[in-house]
């Protein structure tokens, strides 16, 4: 499929397609939920478990730190296999872990966990992404990541609401067991509908494992891709698990709000991700991961340094903030994904979602130790994570700029 005219990008997706589309967005959410649920859950779950932003900080990194391990555990036979089975298996262990969430009434058990879930949704994010470059071609990525990243939308529109509904009693073990109901239908329409996603395995070269890792690390080309994903990933991870408890206790939204100011930021998100997606397969991804970063350096300095605000106000700055966002996630992902070469994808793509995982990690323990609570329960030195954000932000874009040179470059040539 890589060597499609230039015609592909207008040509119309086959029913099947549109199913593994539907069916990978799916599964996305499952996992990106299980991952969100933790940020709107905070407000609940320090005061609950009587932890503080740092020991919080912790439960976040601990899943990013064990999916990282995993990740780079898998790099070397990622390629060796047929996709399916290993999405099959790593996704049912990644909805056992998230049982133990269900499961969790302690802060040791929690962690313990949230340990279990990272190992198993590290390789789960991988295999997808191995997968959608596997089965469509460069010039409509761009379309394919806007409809998976709706996923990520959708989790703040139906997930979070709901399980903030579900935990508005304090009960926060029950939207995990939310999410392991709705996975258990996703892994068996996995199991009875995806076809074998083997033809890797003809071009796999005669190396053992290990050799295929190190081949995979010591690439020029990949590492510099693996430098830009180390940065991309700092974003989410440095504001997302203090954003609840920054709309409580600084902006002044009321706990009750919250839902509102979600599901207005998921609803934005899942009408633009599609029209991102487009845009950066016409306009070219690069362009599009320019304006992404404008918007998000802009918006975030905005919102860290909100104060008691309208709920209208804040709905705005959000919806704003997180469109800027997807558009750096969805033509950075469409970029990235022509790297590697098809016999190293599973490779790269584990070793990719390994770097982006630890990165998080690092940057949510940073952005715990950074942010502290004052006497009245306000996070205070937010604004400091922001201008954090900015700097990463800033030198990502100058490293994708050279990446989209590269890629474009080997296009050309081919």
């Amino acid at each position: 499929m890589e060597t499609a005219g230039p015609g592909a990008a207008k040509a119309a997706f086959t029913s099947y397609q549109k199913w593994v589309i539907a069916l990978l967005a799916f599964l996305q959410f499952t996992v990106i939920l299980d991952f969100m649920i933790l940020s709107p859950l905070g407000a609940i779950l320090m005061p609950a478990l009587q932890i503080s932003p740092a020991q919080f900080g912790l439960v976040v990194s601990v899943y990013a730190f064990s999916a990282g391990i995993a990740g780079f555990a898998a790099a070397g036979f990622a390629d060796r296999f047929d996709r399916k089975k290993l999405l099959v298996l790593f996704y049912g262990g990644f909805l056992a872990g998230t049982l133990l969430c269900g499961l969790a009434h302690s802060y040791a058990l929690l962690l313990v966990a949230r340990l279990v879930t990272g190992v198993f949704a590290g390789v789960v994010g991988s295999t997808v992404f191995a997968i959608t470059t596997d089965l469509f071609v460069y010039q409509v990525r761009g379309r394919v990541m806007g409809i998976l990243q709706t996923a990520f939308a959708a989790s703040n529109v139906l997930g979070v609401p709901l399980a903030l509904f579900l935990s508005k009693d304090g009960n926060w073990n029950a939207p995990f067991l939310l999410i392991v109901a709705i996975g258990a239908v996703v892994g068996l329409a996995l199991l009875r509908f995806l076809r074998p996603i083997d033809a890797h395995l003809q071009q796999q070269p005669d190396r053992s494992a290990i050799h295929h890792f190190l081949h995979t690390v010591r690439t020029p080309r990949y590492l510099q891709g693996f430098a830009a994903t180390a940065l991309l990933a700092t974003g989410g991870f440095l504001l997302m698990p203090y954003m609840s408890a920054f709309l409580v206790h600084n902006i002044g939204i009321d706990y009750a709000s919250l839902p509102l100011v979600y599901v207005a930021t998921g609803a934005s998100s899942i009408v633009a991700g599609p029209l991102i997606g487009r845009a950066a397969d016409a306009l070219g991804k690069f362009v599009v991961f320019f304006f992404g970063c404008a918007a998000t350096i802009t918006m975030v300095v905005i919102y860290t340094n909100l104060g008691v605000t309208p709920l209208g106000l804040v709905v705005l700055v959000n919806c704003l903030l997180f469109i800027g966002v997807f558009s750096r996630m969805i033509s950075a992902s469409a970029l990235i994904s022509a790297i590697p070469a098809p016999s190293d994808r599973g490779a790269y793509m584990s070793i990719s979602s390994s770097i982006q995982q630890i990165s998080g990690g690092v940057a949510a323990m940073v952005g715990g130790l950074i942010v502290s609570v004052s006497s009245t329960g306000a996070l205070e030195h937010f604004d400091v994570v922001g201008y954090v954000l900015v700097g990463t932000t800033l030198i990502t874009l100058v490293m994708m700029y050279f990446i989209s040179r590269r890629v474009e470059g080997a296009r050309a040539a081919a």
